[in-house]
C-alpha cells in the first residue's frame, strides 16, 4: 500500500547563507510547522503548531533586538 501521508516541502531560511549549519522549515502541512537540521535530513523533525512557531520566532527576534 502506498504511503498516503502528505509530503513536506523543505526549504532553508534566506538568512542561513552557505555555512551548512541551517535550520530547514517545511511547507504544505496545514496548521503545523516542521523544523529539521539540514545536516541530518533523515533524522526526526520537530513539529510545532503554527501559533507556537510564530510565538517562538517573535520571542527570539525581540530578545535579539533588546
Amino acid at each position: 500500500m502506498p504511503d498516503a501521508r502528505p509530503r513536506a516541502s523543505w526549504r532553508r531560511s534566506s538568512y542561513s547563507g552557505d555555512q551548512g549549519n541551517c535550520v530547514e522549515v517545511a511547507d504544505g502541512l496545514p496548521g503545523l510547522t516542521p523544523i529539521r537540521d539540514s545536516k541530518t535530513p533523515g533524522s526526526p523533525a520537530l513539529l510545532f503548531t503554527n501559533n507556537s512557531w510564530t510565538t517562538f520566532l517573535t520571542t527570539v527576534k525581540a530578545a535579539h533586538t533588546a
